[in-house]
């Protein structure tokens, strides 16, 4: 096993470790976070990888971008930072859920295990190659989701204000 092995393997169990946590845990900025970690473990498999470029955008995109969007929701928004016991799933969700998390997983690892194995060969990506399709052909999807988060942050801040203003107009009647 080589040290590239080792550093691919450590950044794998880092996001899938931060992932379980993620959707476990009862807090929901500690839910936000541990998504960060998750992130953060698969931008380092990229790295391991060699897409350094793809690692970048998901830091920036998703870490800089996305769970930051989302904790200035739940700031602006006064949401409830606690456990929330409020929107518990009965045992057999969490079953049903458990399952079809297993057989993701299997079929993601029906797909994988023949790359692992060497009987499927993948062709070498450069990261030229991943850049003219991520800003020649993805362009608009990009921008598109830029928008879309533009326009959640433009609702975050009206429901903020909305709130404080209604509050503001019943204290004063």
């Amino acid at each position: 096993m080589t040290a590239l092995d080792t550093a691919f393997a450590a950044s794998a169990v880092l996001a899938v470790v931060g992932g379980l946590f993620a959707v476990t845990t009862r807090h929901v900025v500690h839910a936000a976070l541990w998504l960060v970690v998750a992130l953060l473990g698969v931008a380092a498999s990229l790295l391991v990888l060699g897409a350094e470029l793809v690692a970048l955008v998901l830091v920036l995109v998703y870490v800089g971008a996305v769970v930051v969007l989302v904790l200035f929701a739940l700031m602006l928004t006064r949401a409830p930072i606690g456990p929330d016991r409020a929107h518990a799933v009965g045992p057999w969700r969490a079953v049903g859920a458990a399952l079809l998390g297993l057989a993701t997983a299997g079929l993601l690892a029906s797909v994988l295990l023949p790359l692992a194995d060497g009987t499927v060969r993948r062709s070498d990506v450069t990261t030229t190659q991943v850049a003219g399709q991520l800003f020649g052909t993805w362009v608009w999807p990009f921008e598109l989701l830029s928008l879309l988060l533009l326009a959640a942050l433009v609702g975050g801040l009206a429901v903020a204000r909305g709130g404080s203003a209604e509050a503001g107009r019943e204290v004063a009647s």
